[in-house]
């Protein structure tokens, strides 16, 4: 398998990995500017020239990877017999700068219900990179002439349409954040019940007035759901200073919420990723 197609690969297993690529030659390198390899935490594809120079590549894109580093590096590194070395020499006698992107599993997302407010949040998150399932128990409201609007996406997009939406719960990766926002509120409440059941989501969003919720906290209780089950789901959604009850508006506020926790979610793991650094190293 190319990079390429690893990079795909990685990308439709939700693995995270790190692309390597041959940046500057000077003098004699075994591989030339652009040779490109992609480095998983148990596997590799491709090759930017092996020996101490690609076992090096491969050892840090791990490291990278162990830390969750999500900030691209370079490593510059000298082919010659006098040069340190960790695996073996290489006495090709030039020096090559490798750059590492790390690239991470990205952000998933299920919006069930794809009405007014529905498209209009998709249309926002799809010019993100992030895996988007829209999700309808209404046939018409998923079909392809209707979603023409995401025909652009940056996103890639999975269209669900489910009679029991819940069933799509089971289907979505660990860690997607669910919003739930139908035309129905009993299946509003079907999708909450469902979603604080399943341990592998992310956040779970509601739509709705607080009154909604007092009646939905009342049934989830008769379903066997306590404190802190209930607290799993935000209610109201989005940006509280960003008022207004149209479509547009509601949509803009919940995807500047989501892509916020996109973001603390991203600082979070490069935080523990330096901790968890510091502490081998002290």
């Amino acid at each position: 398998m190319n990079w390429v197609r690893a990079v795909e690969a990685l990308r439709e297993q939700r693995r995270a990995g790190v692309l390597v690529t041959v940046t500057t030659v000077r003098g004699h390198a075994p591989r030339d500017a652009g040779a490109k390899m992609v480095v998983a935490a148990d596997t590799e594809w491709d090759t930017v020239g092996g020996g101490n120079l690609e076992a090096t590549a491969v050892a840090r894109a791990r490291e990278l990877l162990a830390t969750g580093g999500a900030t691209p590096e370079t490593l510059t590194m000298s082919l010659s017999d006098k040069a340190p070395s960790e695996h073996g020499r290489q006495c090709c006698g030039g020096e090559v700068t490798l750059l590492l992107e790390p690239l991470p599993v990205v952000p998933a997302v299920a919006i069930f219900g794809v009405g007014h407010v529905g498209l209009e949040l998709a249309r926002i998150l799809a010019r993100h990179d992030i895996e988007l399932h829209l999700v309808d128990s209404r046939a018409e409201h998923v079909e392809p002439a209707r979603l023409t609007c995401l025909s652009d996406a940056v996103a890639r997009i999975h269209v669900h349409h489910s009679s029991v939406p819940e069933v799509v719960l089971g289907q979505v990766p660990p860690g997607t954040h669910v919003l739930v926002m139908t035309h129905d509120h009993a299946e509003d409440a079907a999708l909450c019940d469902m979603a604080l059941r399943c341990a592998h989501l992310g956040s779970i969003g509601l739509i709705g007035s607080s009154a909604k919720w007092r009646r939905f906290e009342v049934l989830l209780r008769r379903e066997g759901h306590d404190e802190a089950a209930l607290a799993r789901i935000t209610t109201p959604i989005g940006m509280p200073e960003i008022t207004g009850k149209d479509p547009a508006t509601i949509a803009v506020s919940v995807a500047a919420h989501l892509v916020t926790r996109f973001r603390a979610e991203v600082a979070g793991v490069e935080a523990r990723g330096t901790t968890a650094t510091a502490e081998v190293r002290a």
